[in-house]
């Protein structure tokens, strides 16, 4: 009856540890999800300034201006404006 006892004893420890093992690493991946998660949202907002920046940077206005102050660039006259047919081009 003893040795009965002690094996349905050890069978009870090793049930338990492994319900503790178990538990730790549900916990540790819960803790990796959330920073993944975290991660995700600074991505995610990250992407939308960059979107934003890039639709700034490329405005017509701003090419334009940067091309005439920086670049000495002009508007050409009407006299210099030349209009191409369009079956001209084949």
């Amino acid at each position: 009856m003893t040795r009965v006892n002690l094996v349905l004893l050890a069978i009870v420890v090793l049930c338990a540890l492994s319900l503790v093992t178990s538990r730790h690493q549900a916990r540790k991946r819960f803790v990796e999800l959330e920073r993944a998660q975290a991660q995700q949202r600074a991505y995610d907002t990250e992407y939308g300034q960059l979107t934003l920046e890039q639709s700034t940077w490329g405005m017509p206005a701003r090419v334009e201006r940067i091309a005439r102050e920086q670049l000495g660039m002009q508007i050409p006259g009407p006299s210099r404006v030349e209009v191409v047919p369009a079956g001209a081009a084949k």
